[in-house]
């Protein structure tokens, strides 16, 4: 018997009354439910209301503090949440459940990256360039909230988004599915020349300080993108973008 999904594995949770708002009104998003708190009144209580209703998605009630817990943000939810379906989330064990035996597969994988502007243009990278998944750990990494997906420019809610507990476990059940770990860093050989296996993931360290102590055990080796003209490193979502279509590049 399969263990039952977390919901966090299942639904980006958008919270404040314009991203919610936001999400109703965009018909290719399938939204869940949408939970409000009980002293949210008037016009933008109707307005999210009416909106729902139109949509045929259900409102809950809570108390404002109910609705600040489930939000993970106690500053800017004014008092509404809603719970949208990403169709290409998926715990990372699910994720690999699926892949063939000859399937070539390319991912990115996320290391304590803490800006979540970075993140969201990330996804938007991998997604455009057909990877396969982003490992987002839900530890050590900033929570898909509004800030996220309007970096990504809306493209979060569909982006292949694996999910694990820490980055550690994500790359330990990687390389138990036969994947060959990269980090991308200074010093290592080429990205654009090296050989790369049929399956394979190429982790990106923090803004500031690169890969993690703790993450480097895990890599099978470590790659780099070539800099000319006395440029020293690419900021970390651009080295991501170039990452993903080379990777794309490679495929068959």
């Amino acid at each position: 018997m399969s263990t039952p999904r977390s919901p966090k594995d299942t639904f980006i949770t958008v919270y404040g009354r314009k991203p919610v708002l936001e999400a109703l009104d965009d018909t290719s998003l399938q939204v869940d439910k949408v939970i409000l708190a009980e002293d949210v009144r008037g016009g933008s209580a109707r307005e999210i209301l009416d909106s729902a209703r139109t949509r045929g998605v259900p409102v809950q009630r809570a108390t404002a503090h109910r609705v600040k817990v489930l939000a993970g943000n106690g500053r800017h939810d004014q008092g509404v949440l809603a719970d949208v379906v990403a169709p290409r989330m998926a715990p990372i064990a699910e994720f690999l459940d699926t892949l063939g035996a000859n399937d070539q597969i390319a991912v990115l994988v996320l290391d304590r990256l803490t800006n979540p502007s970075n993140v969201g243009m990330i996804l938007r990278s991998a997604t455009a360039a057909g990877l396969d998944g982003v490992l987002l750990p839900r530890r050590g990494l900033p929570s898909i909230d509004p800030l996220m997906i309007k970096a990504s420019a809306g493209v979060a809610f569909r982006a292949p988004v694996l999910r694990s507990a820490t980055v550690e476990e994500g790359c330990e059940a990687l390389h138990t599915a036969g994947f060959t770990i990269f980090g991308l860093d200074a010093g290592g050989d080429s990205l654009l020349s090296a050989e790369l296996p049929r399956r394979v993931a190429l982790v990106l360290g923090n803004e500031s300080e690169g890969l993690s102590d703790s993450i480097r055990p895990h890599l099978d080796g470590v790659l780099a993108i070539p800099m000319h003209g006395g440029v020293e490193s690419l900021g970390v979502a651009s080295a991501a973008a170039v990452a993903a279509f080379e990777l794309a590049r490679r495929r068959p």
